[in-house]
């Protein structure tokens, strides 16, 4: 793996689209689709979390180590991020697919930590303004049909004072590698619900959140944010 590399302007990165993923109304993957290809792969998420924690872990430790009070893991999955996170605080998690919930669920039980998972749609949360100390979300934007809203939604359940805490990943900086995305993306996209050449970045500038802190590695794989929850409404 390669050493972090901070980013020093995050508001002008590389490149300034997403690159082959579906933008057009009749191509875009819907909230069942997503839960249909995830029912599929759960299973295969479930064996392969060795594999997940072994490229990964480091990077999740990092940035979720840094959570504090009631967190809300959005798009939790089968609950990775669970371990990462400090005892000292309250885990709520929620995401669009059963199956993956139930591998949460026992996640906690392993952590012997309390905590609650829920199935819930990121764009629509259902939960109070400022409900939230710190919210986290690992891998994600990537599938959310509506990822501009899934963030504001993000921003709106947290508190003005806490954080929002991205690990994302994205276009490579290296040609070769991010060639082949390009090439698999589509491909990529209809069997997974995954945009595997979308800029983080400018994702959550669109939401109109500002970063305060991201740095990326892998080459330019991973992107780790950490956001002001305000939303800047002159930032979109």
């Amino acid at each position: 793996m390669t050493n972090h590399e901070t980013i020093k302007t995050p508001d002008s990165p590389r490149h300034s689209k997403d690159r082959g993923t579906k933008s057009s109304n009749n191509d875009q993957m819907t909230i069942p689709d997503i839960q249909n290809a995830y029912a599929r792969y759960a299973k295969w998420i479930d064996r392969l979390g060795w594999l997940n924690r072994l490229l990964t872990g480091r990077f999740r430790r990092r940035q979720f180590s840094e959570a504090t009070g009631r967190v809300l893991d959005v798009a939790c999955g089968a609950g990775t991020n669970f371990q990462y996170v400090p005892e000292s605080t309250e885990i709520v998690g929620i995401d669009i697919s059963e199956p993956l919930l139930e591998r949460a669920r026992s996640e906690l039980e392993t952590l012997e930590r309390d905590g609650t998972v829920t199935q819930m749609d990121a764009q629509d949360l259902e939960f109070e303004d400022d409900s939230f100390d710190t919210v986290i979300s690992s891998f994600s934007t990537c599938t959310f049909p509506d990822r501009v809203a899934a963030l504001r939604e993000m921003a709106r359940v947290c508190r003005p004072d806490g954080q929002i805490l991205l690990l994302e990943h994205g276009r490579s900086d290296n040609d070769l590698i991010a060639r082949y995305q390009e090439w698999r993306a589509d491909a990529h996209y209809e069997k997974s619900g995954c945009r595997v050449t979308q800029e983080p970045l400018s994702v959550v500038r669109r939401a109109g959140l500002s970063v305060d802190e991201a740095e990326t590695a892998q080459l330019g794989r991973i992107t780790r944010i950490v956001c002001d929850p305000v939303l800047d409404e002159t930032n979109e």
